[in-house]
């Protein structure tokens, strides 16, 4: 469902953000698109990997791609850090978790 996870833990992860990365790929429905924005923007921003300030830029006819760094670049601009950011996607995924089912297998 979300491709962005990756699936080899850092050390740097909670566990909680790490779950919640595994998790996401069992819901029984897909979230909306503002969520899944939210969803990338929180887990960009919470691996910090590449840092916000040197990623990649997309090009002008890349309509998702300017969608998706303006959302990180908005918890950028709001001061999130690392683990706030992982905080906040473990509290979003178990909200989706409850508003559209999971499914473990």
């Amino acid at each position: 469902m979300i491709d962005y996870c990756e699936s080899q833990p850092r050390q740097s992860q909670s566990l909680a953000f790490q779950q919640a990365c595994n998790d996401i790929h069992h819901l029984k429905a897909r979230p909306t698109d503002e969520e899944m924005l939210e969803l990338y923007a929180l887990y960009k921003q919470g691996i910090q990997d590449p840092p916000f300030a040197v990623a990649a830029r997309p090009g002008p006819f890349d309509f998702l791609g300017k969608a998706k760094i303006n959302a990180w670049e908005k918890i950028v601009d709001e001061g999130v850090t690392a683990e706030q950011a992982q905080e906040t996607y473990a509290v979003l995924v178990h909200s989706l978790k409850v508003k559209y089912g999971f499914d473990l297998q």
